[in-house]
Parts: C-alpha cells; structure tokens; sequence
C-alpha cells in the first residue's frame, strides 16, 4: 500500500496566520534554510501540489554569478553580436 501523505519523520510545526496573511516561519527552519532578516522566500508548487518554500538570494550574494557563469572570451559582447547578425 503506497502512502501518498507527507512521511512520519517530517519535521512540522503549527504556526499562526495574522488578519493580514502573515506568518512567522520557525526559527528552525529559517536556520535550516539560511534565512536572515530582514530577506525574502519564495513560494512555489510543485507539479504534485507540494508548496516549497525557498530563501531566495540576496543581491550581494548574486553579484559576480553571472561572471563566473560568462564564457572564457576578450571578444565584447557587441562584436558578437555584429558577426552573428552579417552571418544571418
């Protein structure tokens, strides 16, 4: 027989929601997600209609992704783009 709720050993605590729609995540979980305040959680459902809450990043903690991520390249961008647009 397949049990298709949350698992025995999910950990869960009961939280309060104010008038205006707020709650307080638990301090376990903010620990456990590496959410500081004041910061921001996204909320997201999965295709089997799980809501997952996530941290979502700082900008300073963002900054330089993009140029770890970049090509190895000294050619600039808009050279790039000139080649690709006489090639088409």
């Amino acid at each position: 027989m397949s049990n298709s709720g949350p698992s025995q050993d999910t950990k869960k605590e009961v939280v309060s929601i104010t008038k205006h729609g707020q709650v307080t995540i638990p301090e376990q979980f903010r620990k456990k997600l590496g959410i500081d305040t004041p910061g921001k959680v996204v909320f997201r459902e999965t295709d089997a209609g799980e809501v997952v809450v996530e941290r979502v990043r700082s900008p300073s903690e963002m900054r330089g992704f993009a140029t770890r991520r970049a090509s190895k390249t000294d050619t600039p961008a808009t050279e790039i783009l000139r080649q690709k647009r006489n090639r088409d």
